[in-house]
């Protein structure tokens, strides 16, 4: 990477943002090389920061506490742990890209539920990168944010995940979801003003809390390596149904799930760029039964929410992120979402599960500086 150069007026304080997401379709695609399709939600994690001592970082959360306090010569992988892993990650990655990152104090907030697959880390990592830019008065393409941010996980936290949701959290726009190749790092916007046509996305938290880290991520991750492997392509992007049947049982159904994902992608874009909305409800549905047959990341909460949603009147319904806990979202009338909320409630209710969360997700901008 190129180190950024100075843009403009430099604050020595300000606040700034990034949003979690929720995926529309496109699941465990990123790592493939394929496509996916998140928007950004409206909340967000906030971040005041302000510059101090040259090559020392304070940060302090709202939700843990003592702060965590590092410095350049201590910041080897590893050396932070906890929630501080994902700043001190940010800060690495920087350092490491050629950046002259300013020492800075940060006091961060959220409204992101944790471990709901909404991807708070990656709103956590591009707020603080976004706001370390602005204070060093660093200018660094959208593209290799996401880049930055994704490696601050991957190599410093441990989490092998693709960079769908880092571009989601740099790149979205209000009113759109984000298309991305993530082979060739091009986006374009897509229409998503739902609002306008009386629809919404209702969007269920199982609370079901899913823990990535611990493996199950980086084996299906592993899965479809090996996969592509054997069928000699350089990434499952490049496979087709008909290439699957060579493949064991298990290979064959990871494949089987990424290569059908992305079709259904490229098919939801084709739907909403026409305006017809509500043609994608079937390609959720499909996408979910390919998450639990294929690709074997739902858990009952996840099951139960998207079955019921569909059966109440959602057009689709499909589990949202990783996986194995986490959110559903169901794409609805407006008019009918406290009607799909409370059937999804009942039904938990009936299964002795807690109550879910629910709430309506609107298309939101990206990492911003907020004052």
């Amino acid at each position: 990477m190129t180190p950024g150069t100075a843009s403009g007026a430099v604050p020595d304080a300000g606040v700034w943002a990034a949003p979690g997401r929720v995926n529309l379709i496109g699941e465990h695609t990123d790592y493939n090389d394929g496509f996916c399709l998140p928007f950004a939600l409206p909340l967000q994690v906030t971040v005041a920061a302000r510059r101090s001592a040259p090559g020392r970082w304070v940060a302090r959360s709202s939700w843990a506490s003592p702060a965590v306090e590092f410095t350049a010569d201590g910041l080897a992988p590893g050396s932070v742990t906890g929630w501080g892993a994902y700043v001190a990650g940010v800060v690495w990655s920087m350092l490491d890209s050629g950046l002259d990152v300013p020492g800075a104090e940060l006091e961060i907030t959220s409204d992101l539920p944790s471990g709901s697959g909404l991807s708070s880390s990656a709103a956590l990592e591009c707020a603080v990168q976004r706001a370390l830019l602005d204070l060093g008065g660093l200018s660094v393409p959208g593209r290799e944010q996401a880049l930055l941010a994704q490696r601050a996980e991957n190599a410093y936290v441990g989490m092998p995940c693709g960079v769908m949701d880092q571009s989601a959290a740099v790149l979205c726009e209000d009113g759109h979801a984000l298309f991305l190749d993530t082979r060739s790092g091009a986006v374009s916007q897509v229409p998503f003003d739902i609002a306008s046509r009386g629809l919404a996305v209702l969007v269920v938290d199982t609370r079901s809390p899913h823990r990535l880290v611990d493996g199950e991520y980086a084996e299906r991750r592993s899965s479809c390596e090996d996969a592509a492997r054997q069928l000699g392509v350089a990434a499952l992007r490049d496979a087709t149904l008909p290439d699957l049947g060579v493949l064991p049982g298990l290979l064959r159904r990871r494949a089987r799930h990424v290569v059908t994902e992305n079709q259904r992608v490229l098919d939801t874009v084709a739907l909403l760029s026409a305006g017809d909305v509500e043609a994608i409800g079937p390609l959720l549905t499909a996408s979910h039964a390919s998450l639990r047959d294929d690709f074997e990341v739902t858990v009952p909460r996840l099951d139960l929410a998207a079955d019921t949603a569909v059966a109440a009147g959602a057009f689709g319904a499909r589990m949202t992120g990783g996986g194995f806990g986490g959110c559903v979202i169901a794409l609805v009338r407006s008019s009918r979402a406290g009607e799909v909320a409370a059937a999804v409630a009942k039904a938990f209710d009936a299964a002795g599960f807690g109550a879910p969360e629910t709430f309506l997700a609107v298309p939101s901008p990206g990492a911003r500086r907020l004052s």
